[in-house]
């Protein structure tokens, strides 16, 4: 589901060159559920940019279900988003004039399928949403629009979900109805889950961590992941 190889990032900064991921190698299977932790600023949030085509790479490839993102033009990686992932971001990215029912049916109305809006609120309701679906992002609370945000990247059943801390701002009751939500996800509809997080059950349940540092992936054991967790 997901291949990189060689994969380096760096920004120029003034005089600086600042290097933010160096040569990662990684390899996610189709239903495979891996987390990834690191500290801010490791380059968590870039590298899931990356691997959804929302930004490049500086050297290296990228291939996600089978289809190579180099030389893809601004319409074909949407493209490949809208028919293949979905996306958590950690900063929501909701249409502040559209409903929250409305949010969630747009990647279903762009794709010209039917019965959006219908789909919509039977996703809401998964994420317990369902009597807020009038509500506009402005009078829904942070925990609220996570859920609303969650629910868009959920509704169209994608074969990859991205996750940028799907559960950080969310109560603990909730936050494991949502895990639930996505493991329920990968094992009915053999979904590839790849979840930036600190959230320590979260990483738990996956089938492996990552730990992203010094612009290297690295894959830490059970033992390591609790060193890390005490330390976050």
């Amino acid at each position: 589901m997901i291949e990189l190889s060689n994969l380096s990032r760096h920004y120029s900064m003034a005089d600086t060159d600042v290097t933010v991921l160096q040569q990662l190698n990684l390899s996610v299977e189709a239903t495979e559920r891996v987390a990834i932790v690191g500290p801010s600023g490791s380059g968590k949030t870039t590298l899931l940019l990356i691997l959804t085509g929302l930004e490049s790479p500086s050297d290296g490839t990228v291939k996600v279900a089978q289809q190579s993102l180099t030389g893809m033009s601004p319409d074909q990686r949407a493209d490949l988003r809208r028919k293949h992932i979905g996306i958590v971001f950690q900063s929501f990215h909701l249409i502040p004039t559209l409903t929250a029912r409305e949010n969630v049916a747009l990647p279903l109305e762009i794709g010209g399928q039917r019965n959006s809006r219908k789909q919509a609120l039977a996703m809401l309701d998964k994420v317990g949403l369902s009597a807020r679906a009038s509500h506009y992002p402005a009078q829904l609370s942070g925990g609220e629009q996570q859920r609303v945000a969650i629910a868009r990247a959920l509704v169209h059943e994608p074969e990859l979900i991205v996750a940028d801390e799907p559960t950080g701002n969310l109560d603990e009751h909730t936050g494991d109805r949502i895990m639930q939500l996505l493991f329920d996800l990968n094992r009915d509809h053999g979904t590839t889950l790849l979840l930036v997080t600190h959230d320590h059950k979260l990483a738990a349940h996956c089938d492996k961590t990552l730990q992203l540092g010094n612009g290297s992936l690295h894959e830490i054991d059970s033992a390591a992941l609790a060193r890390v967790q005490s330390s976050s």
